[in-house]
């Protein structure tokens, strides 16, 4: 299934310790750019979240951002570190021993100094397999997002190489005409120059011509890529580079088409041929 680089999922879970929400973000990157926000407290699942991560994508930025909480009385009690408060006091003596006149600190203060007020520690395994669990959830509705947008892009796409394949369809339609009337032209302007002209010098000009404006072989090429990319298109999984490429072949056989061109009406179809390939290649770049 063709795949979408762009998508973004939210996934949210309440659970007896707390909860936890987690947000991804995916866009177009040239490789698998992975990035995570993750609390202090779970920093250690980043390892274990980013091989998830590579086991599912292969292309896009992706930024990963979790918020958890704990639920009230849940979490262990407060208590004070007796050892941290005897350091602070031996400190404060030190001071005051200095400075005859200086105040008591506010015990607030105090509490506020960091490590004298200590939360007793609870138990984060639980969150964690919570957490990596939930990120799974978040994971499978971006997958989804990718590819729901990936069939869009791919429908996009396949119009667009209909209308290639009906241009270049018409040049080969139209080629016979346009060198039978560059014929009747030269024989015309012969004519009204007065000139007498070998039958066989006004054969030979015209093979040249025909050399010249020949496109068949550029016309064969192009339906081949126009076939390699819808295989490409059914094959599904990573295929926006392999697409990519593709689009510069078939950009080369329109500007070919447009170098050889003896007549406006091919010109104008070359023109058309590249933007239609344009119009495929800045989709592509969405593409995983």
């Amino acid at each position: 299934m063709t795949s979408s680089m762009t998508a973004f999922a939210r996934q949210e879970a309440q659970f007896e310790w707390g909860s936890l929400a987690w947000e991804i973000r995916s866009v177009n990157h040239r490789y698998l750019e992975p990035s995570f926000r993750l609390p202090e407290a779970l920093r250690e699942l980043e390892f274990p979240l980013r091989e998830q991560l590579r086991k599912r994508l292969t292309r896009g930025k992706v930024e990963c951002s979790l918020r958890y909480q704990i639920a009230a009385g849940v979490a262990g009690e407060l208590v004070v570190n007796s050892d941290m408060c005897d350091q602070l006091q031996k400190a404060l003596k030190q001071v005051q021993a200095s400075f005859y006149d200086c105040a008591l600190p506010d015990p607030l203060a105090l509490l506020q100094w960091p490590g004298v007020l200590q939360q007793q520690e609870f138990d984060m395994k639980q969150v964690h397999g919570d957490a990596l669990g939930v990120f799974n959830q978040a994971l499978a509705q971006l997958i989804e997002g990718r590819e729901r947008e990936g069939a869009e892009l791919r429908d996009f796409i396949e119009q667009r190489l209909k209308g290639v394949a009906d241009e270049a369809e018409q040049v080969r339609t139209l080629m016979p005409e346009i060198l039978e009337r560059q014929r009747q032209r030269m024989q015309q302007r012969i004519e009204e120059a007065g000139v007498e002209l070998d039958p066989g010098r006004l054969e030979q000009e015209m093979v040249l011509i025909t050399q010249r404006s020949d496109v068949e072989e550029e016309l064969d090429r192009l339906q081949v890529h126009i076939t390699e990319v819808s295989r490409v298109l059914k094959s599904g999984g990573a295929i926006g580079r392999r697409l990519d490429f593709l689009m510069q072949e078939l950009n080369r056989e329109a500007n070919t088409l447009g170098s050889k061109s003896i007549n406006a009406g091919t010109t104008q179809i070359a023109v058309n041929l590249k933007v239609l390939i344009e119009q495929m290649r800045e989709q592509i770049q969405n593409i995983e």
